[in-house]
């Protein structure tokens, strides 16, 4: 299958440290938040990938590209295993690149992509979400064969955060399966049809492609994903998927810093003596 991953946000929550450095190329745990992305569509079995990235975000391409004399220097340094690092980022998949002109929306973003995935279901990964591991993507997949449906992950979110996010409607077909009703961007807390809020991972079959040139742009000039999905459920069925995977929204900065210091956790190079630091901080 192929993947879309649109990475073409202004990442203005960031500032000042994203006025020329994309977003998605911010580390985590020394690794750009991209690169995640792209190794989890690859250990589920992606191998085409097509990037909606926009101006600014030469950065991205950059690193998905050979680096000839940064790998010369590493092999004269004897540093073999960043040499075998770097050279593995290139090999990961095949990367391709559409530029979306300004930004207007995860739904137009997806649109950029419609030349390149044809008449043919794709994943979308959103570009600064990460979910270690392939299990959401294989779970996703899954459901589509049985069904053979788009479908997205979600995960339950505390009442009073259901606005940050869009949220579904529908009901259980099986456990942690949910056939939708309905689907609702952002919607105000006293409103919204669940608690269950939609988490930047989607297999989306051809149909959507068609629907998302017709969809009018809401506040801000923006094409809303969520409003081409709503358009879908009325000539196909939609399901979800409950996350059985911790993901990690790393859009804002605290989110971000949260995400590093999970991971880090979690790792043998860092996890035993960040710990002791963040007792010692936290007193």
């Amino acid at each position: 299958m192929k993947a879309i991953i649109p990475a073409a946000g202004l990442g203005t929550r960031f500032l000042p440290a994203t006025k020329e450095q994309p977003k998605e190329m911010l580390p985590v745990v020394g690794k750009p938040v991209i690169q995640y992305v792209v190794e989890e569509a690859v250990a589920a079995g992606v191998d085409d990938i097509l990037m909606i990235t926009g101006r600014g975000k030469r950065a991205i391409e950059d690193h998905f590209d050979r680096s000839v004399e940064l790998e010369d220097l590493l092999e004269r340094s004897g540093s073999t295993d960043k040499l075998r690092q770097i050279r593995n980022i290139p090999e990961l998949a095949n990367v391709f690149y559409v530029r979306q002109g300004r930004p207007r929306g995860l739904g137009h973003a997806v649109l950029c992509g419609a030349p390149h995935t044809l008449d043919e279901p794709f994943f979308v990964l959103l570009g600064d979400v990460i979910v270690p591991g392939h299990g959401c993507l294989s779970r996703l997949k899954e459901v589509h064969d049985k069904y053979g449906a788009s479908v997205l992950a979600v995960e339950p979110v505390e009442q009073q955060y259901v606005s940050r996010y869009g949220v579904i409607a529908g009901h259980e077909v099986e456990p942690g399966v949910w056939k939708l009703t309905d689907l609702v961007e952002k919607p105000p807390v006293n409103e919204a049809p669940s608690n269950m809020a939609i988490f930047g991972r989607y297999l989306l079959t051809p149909k959507v492609m068609e629907i998302l040139p017709h969809i009018e742009a809401g506040r801000g000039g923006e094409i809303q994903l969520t409003d081409a999905l709503r358009e879908l459920l009325k000539s196909e069925d939609v399901f979800a998927v409950t996350m059985d995977c911790q993901g990690y929204d790393t859009g804002n900065i605290l989110s971000w810093i949260e995400t590093n210091v999970a991971l880090a956790l979690e790792t043998e190079e860092f996890g035993a003596q960040l710990r002791e630091n963040l007792e010692r901080l936290l007193g």
